[in-house]
């Protein structure tokens, strides 16, 4: 009786339409007896060089090149090749029943991976991979999806023109122009900056804004206690510089808090981890606890901050250099946010302290510059001693799936250190701004910036 192995090796050698669909999901290792996977190699081998199907005569030649091979193994191949023949199976059948085979080698390659994390076999990975490993196995399938044909799906094409995305919006107006109306779910948005320029402020004031749009806020905190995180939304939301917070008196500040609860329907959750000890699986199992024991699911995560996440995928002390640790951390929290149907925003740190620097760019990514390839939205908060004076933070466009990022290129907002909040500044300061051809990017007739004294609602 064939094997389903020596189905696929035939089918690989004689059937191109096979071929084609499912040479990119097969691998070598699925092959359990070492002869057909040699002939696997060399039928891969040949495809991927010439674009098309081997014959026995070439797989021949090739095996008999191969240094890996005793004279007896090679005869073993070579009587395995003369018994491929030309009787085909049928077609679709065969696909599919590739399809199950493929995906049960993969579980139980990812098993036995397992296995060796569990007793401490691999010092590259540790047990903490082995979630994703088992779901990376369990998620193989064959995409039926072929393509979009340009001239003949022309009108699903212009339908998404005219959809209206789900966006979590800004209150910021600059942010919403790069943007086109805010952040689109399964996105990761990351904001670069040094140290003490305002990193945690700026998502504290986006998730203050997303509850005040009646959204489910996640604010997970790897670097500050759960307290500081929602002192600094306490300053934010309930108008009080962040000193004088402690001053306020009991009551006072319960009714300012059950007035604030009046005016959303959202939740913000706010969760500490310690400092790289957490990563998505972390997260993962966070969201499946919050949905079982609140029923709360978040339209926003914001992780404070990246480069202080663990990654699923190796230990935090292993031989992995910097620049993989920090993009397979990046890739995993895109995961996740497709995977949750979010977007996520957190922050990286600049690989000097950034605080005075006039200018930021890519090359200031602090550990990796894998970060700008994974993320949607990158930019820079750029701060200085005369925007300071000014009481302004300059933001800069990195990288925008989103929008052109040389529109508004580089911007300001008013920032409030004590109320840990950001503003629209009038529209001046952003004609102040000196940017190689700039001048032509603003609209200056446009509707007027809302005075600081008009941000947010009156908590009276």
């Amino acid at each position: 009786m064939e094997t389903v192995e020596f189905l696929i090796l035939k089918n690989l050698l004689h059937n191109e339409e096979y071929v084609r669909k499912v040479i990119p999901f097969l691998k070598a290792d699925y092959f359990e007896d070492r002869n057909q996977r040699i002939v696997f190699e060399e039928i891969i081998k040949f495809v991927e060089d010439y674009n098309k199907p081997a014959t026995k005569e070439i797989l021949c030649i090739e095996a008999e090149k191969r240094q890996d091979i005793t004279d007896d193994s090679f005869k073993e191949i070579t009587n395995l090749i003369g018994s491929l023949d030309e009787n085909l199976s049928e077609f679709e059948w065969l696909v599919n029943t590739t399809e199950k085979w493929c995906r049960d080698r993969a579980i139980y390659l990812a098993l036995m991976e397992s296995i060796q994390l569990a007793d401490g076999k691999d010092d590259t990975k540790g047990r903490d991979a082995i979630p994703t490993i088992l779901s990376d196995a369990l998620a193989v399938s064959f995409d039926s999806n072929v393509g979009h044909d340009y001239l003949t799906d022309y009108e699903e094409r212009y339908e998404s023109y005219h959809r209206k995305e789900d966006k979590i919006p800004f209150d910021l107006e600059y942010f919403d122009k790069i943007t086109k109306g805010g952040l689109p779910n399964k996105t990761l948005n990351i904001a670069l900056a040094g140290t003490g320029v305002g990193k945690s402020l700026f998502m504290c004031h986006v998730a203050s804004s997303a509850l005040l749009q009646g959204k489910n806020v996640l604010y997970i905190t790897l670097e500050m206690a759960e307290e500081k995180i929602a002192e600094r939304i306490d300053a934010n939301l309930l108008n009080i510089p962040i000193q004088d917070i402690t001053d306020l008196p009991k009551p006072m500040f319960e009714g300012k808090v059950t007035n604030l609860a009046k005016k959303t329907q959202g939740t913000l959750i706010i969760k500490e981890y310690p400092t790289a000890s957490a990563h998505s699986g972390h997260f993962r199992s966070l969201l499946n606890e919050l949905a079982l024991k609140k029923s709360f699911r978040p339209d926003i995560i914001f992780i404070d901050y990246l480069n202080i996440c663990a990654s699923s995928r190796y230990r935090a002390n292993s031989n992995v250099n910097s620049y993989s640790y920090i993009k397979a951390i990046a890739e995993e929290l895109r995961g996740l946010a497709v995977e949750a149907n979010v977007p996520i925003v957190s922050a990286t740190q600049t690989t000097r302290s950034g605080y005075g620097s006039s200018d930021v760019d890519l090359t200031d990514t602090s550990e990796s510059f894998g970060l700008p390839a994974t993320a949607d939205l990158m930019f820079a908060l750029i701060s200085t001693e005369d925007l300071e004076g000014l009481n302004q933070i300059m933001v800069k466009q990195l990288k925008n799936r989103y929008n052109d990022p040389t529109v508004f290129k580089r911007f300001v907002v008013g920032i409030d250190r004590a109320k840990m909040r950001l503003y629209d500044c009038e529209q001046s300061a952003q004609e102040d701004i000196v940017d190689s051809g700039q001048d032509e990017e603003y609209n200056f007739k446009e509707k007027p910036k809302k005075s600081f004294k008009d941000f947010k609602f009156d908590q009276s």
